[in-house]
């Protein structure tokens, strides 16, 4: 029992000596090229600044100490790949990787966080093989039967979607099953927003209070604040804006029926492909209780209405001419395009950024 107690005694005095106003970064480069340099960055706000830099040992090896008495994302640059941990004062962590990695797996140690990095990386790893199998399993059949490729496409799409899906849903899950870390954080980011709204809206009411010191997780909790306004189930903000001729719009005008908000521009190539789902839409259930109310976020209104004309768009139609600066894209927190937004006839959000397919199976199923 006495040897028990001494050897506690002694971690404990070990764990005591550590220097707490600091933390270090001891790595370990495997392969590495002529280019020897170690930039080190850190996440501020929402850009990664340079913040220190190092070159490689004859061994590969490099050391960074730094200060930061709260929990920080950072990124390692070496010969173009880029490795992530989160650390703050007190880690003594650990870094190990091969620059010949076609995945640039990294080995993280030496703090929770680090070990939790490590453990979101067994799993990105994975999917990415997944769906890199696919991908090239794909190229190389298309490289083989050119003559195929429409064929092949229709095969190999559905088996990517899944794994691309499967990727997505395991991210999600980590970052709500780890919200006291702040590698949820960086996980979390990794998928697509518009996709997975109601996560991300569970994730901010879920994520420790201590998380809420890093600048970055700041800005993300009152973005979601934003997005809570234009989330599916709320009512949608009404607003008004001017027609072609200057007329007032507002939305509330479409009150009592479906309407389908939609933000769009002429340079978008993504809204203009889309418009034969727009058209074919609007022309299949504008007489069953539904139309669209297009607003573009157009600068030059001569190129907002020739575009409106040649993709037949013969809905309502609506600019301010402010591009994203707009009130209404501003409103609903329009921060890419095509956006689009679905309200029933109670002015209640049903969904959002529905597009091809998905968009006509769920008018379909919705209106009769």
């Amino acid at each position: 029992m006495k040897k028990i107690i001494y050897l506690l005694a002694f971690i404990a005095f070990l764990s005591s000596c550590k220097d707490n106003t600091k933390f270090t970064v001891d790595g370990q480069v495997l392969n590495a090229l002529d280019d020897r340099k170690v930039y080190l960055y850190q996440l501020q706000k929402d850009k990664m600044n340079l913040i220190d830099s190092t070159i490689l040992n004859d061994k590969g090896e490099f050391k960074f100490t730094r200060e930061s008495a709260d929990i920080q994302l950072y990124k390692l640059s070496i010969s173009f790949n880029e490795y992530i941990f989160v650390a703050k004062n007190g880690d003594e962590i650990k870094f190990e990787s091969d620059l010949k990695d076609e995945f640039y797996q990294y080995k993280l140690s030496g703090s929770d966080n680090a070990e939790k990095m490590q453990e979101f990386n067994v799993i990105n790893h994975r999917n990415q093989v997944a769906t890199s199998k696919i991908k090239n399993e794909f190229e190389s059949k298309v490289n083989d039967n050119p003559e195929q490729t429409e064929e092949l496409t229709e095969r190999y799409r559905p088996l990517y979607m899944e794994a691309y899906q499967k990727a997505n849903d395991e991210m999600v899950k980590f970052a709500l099953d780890n919200s006291k870390s702040l590698v949820s954080f960086y996980a979390l980011n990794l998928v697509d927003p518009r996709e997975n709204e109601a996560a991300f809206i569970a994730y901010s009411e879920k994520i420790d209070p201590e998380l809420k010191k890093n600048e970055a997780v700041k800005k993300f909790i009152d973005n979601i604040l934003k997005i809570k306004t234009t989330t599916v189930g709320a009512n949608a903000p009404d607003f008004e804006i001017p027609n072609a001729e200057g007329k007032i719009i507002k939305l509330s005008d479409f009150k009592g029926k479906y309407v389908l908000l939609d933000f769009w521009a002429s340079w978008c190539t993504p809204c203009r492909e889309e418009s034969p789902v727009l058209v074919k839409a609007y022309n299949t259930y504008k007489d069953k209780n539904f139309t669209i109310f297009g607003v573009s976020l157009d600068k030059d209104k001569a190129a907002w209405l020739a575009a409106a004309k040649q993709d037949n768009y013969t809905w309502t139609q609506a600019s301010d001419l402010n591009d994203f600066e707009g009130p209404s894209a501003v409103l609903y927190n329009v921060t890419a395009i095509p956006s689009s937004f679905l309200i029933d006839p109670n002015g209640v959000i049903i969904a959002k950024n529905l597009r091809g397919e998905k968009l006509e199976e769920f008018l379909s199923k919705t209106i009769k």
